[in-house]
């Protein structure tokens, strides 16, 4: 039985770094944010979310324009839930079709930005934080992204605070410096491969 093993961090902790360092070694991992974006795209998918907003939420070319609807969901906690109603599910089912083509794999990663927020980490056997000083977050965000400190802050506070998550979390590694970061994550893939 292959065992999922969840790796999650807020924003700007840098767990996508870390996802394609494990990627790297040949281990399967699932980006959930995404396969989200790919299937959020999808017709059907597409429609539910558009009906969910007041005004058009598409690009001229008929994509879905994230900034749009960051806007409308941030500030609106009960849009952001029915928005999570609409994409988890249809997530959660790729993700199971994903694990049926890795059945033979001892171990798959599934990195989910918010898996403590969804209960996804009850599916999960052990889990991964990738945690940050918040300023570092901040910093890191404002640079991917190119958006502004309070924006950063707004999605901030749509997570689970850190100390939660650490309570949680099997491992927790402080990436700060990405040479131990990845020197830590090694340890734990070694522990994970002999368990």
């Amino acid at each position: 039985m292959t065992r999922i093993i969840g790796l999650t961090g807020g924003i700007g902790s840098g767990k996508s770094t870390v996802a394609n360092y494990i990627a790297s070694k040949g281990i399967p991992v699932y980006i959930a944010d995404e396969e989200a974006k790919k299937i959020m795209e999808r017709t059907d998918v597409k429609h539910n979310i558009q009906n969910l907003f007041p005004q058009s939420v598409l690009n001229d070319d008929n994509t879905l324009n994230r900034n749009k609807i960051a806007e409308f969901v941030f500030s609106n906690p009960e849009k952001l839930k029915q928005l999570n109603a609409i994409v988890h599910p249809a997530v959660k089912n790729d993700f199971s079709n994903w694990m049926k083509e890795h059945k033979d794999a001892s171990f798959i990663i599934k990195e989910v930005a918010i898996l403590f927020e969804t209960g996804g980490h009850k599916d999960c056997d052990k889990v991964i934080l990738i945690t940050a000083p918040e300023e570092v977050r901040i910093e890191r965000a404002m640079k991917r992204d190119n958006s502004t400190k309070e924006s950063v802050l707004a999605r901030i506070k749509n997570q689970l605070p850190e100390a939660d998550k650490i309570k949680l979390s099997d491992f927790v590694v402080e990436n700060t410096n990405l040479e131990t970061t990845l020197l830590k994550i090694d340890e734990i893939l070694k522990i994970l491969a002999k368990t």
